[in-house]
């Protein structure tokens, strides 16, 4: 399965930086990229369950690929899940249900950032994009 086209440009940006300190940092600059979610759309109904942080998630199908949104109030769970969108954005219902996250993160070099409760969250945000695309 290709990556999409934004995951293949976050695999050659965060493997292109060496140290910890620079992906840390761009991070928090994939995290400011997200597009913002209006007021109106941070209800209880697109709040992802399990995060200890609040993720608000939203997709939508265009020409049978899917695209999500999202929103975190903490910065460094945007940044992951601006990452996790990178990865996901214009899969098809199917090849979502392929995507590993672990595999993901692990290719990006980011694993240590993963701790068991962040990575219990992006496990929420992932399968509940599987349950709007299901």
């Amino acid at each position: 399965m290709s990556l999409p086209v934004d995951a293949q440009t976050a695999l050659d940006t965060f493997n292109a930086s060496l140290s910890w300190e620079q992906r840390a940092r761009l991070l928090m600059q994939w995290g400011e990229r997200l597009p913002a979610l209006a007021d109106d759309e941070k209800t209880d109904e697109h709040l992802v369950d399990g995060c200890e942080s609040k993720v608000w998630l939203l997709g939508d199908v265009i020409d049978g690929h899917w695209q999500f949104r999202a929103a975190s109030d903490a910065r460094l769970v945007r940044g992951l899940v601006a990452l996790l969108l990178a990865r996901v954005n214009g899969l098809s219902a199917d090849d979502l249900q392929q995507v590993d996250m672990n595999d993901w993160f692990n290719q990006l070099g980011l694993s240590r950032q993963l701790s068991p409760s962040r990575s219990n969250g992006l496990n929420a945000v992932l399968q509940k994009m599987r349950q709007l695309a299901g």
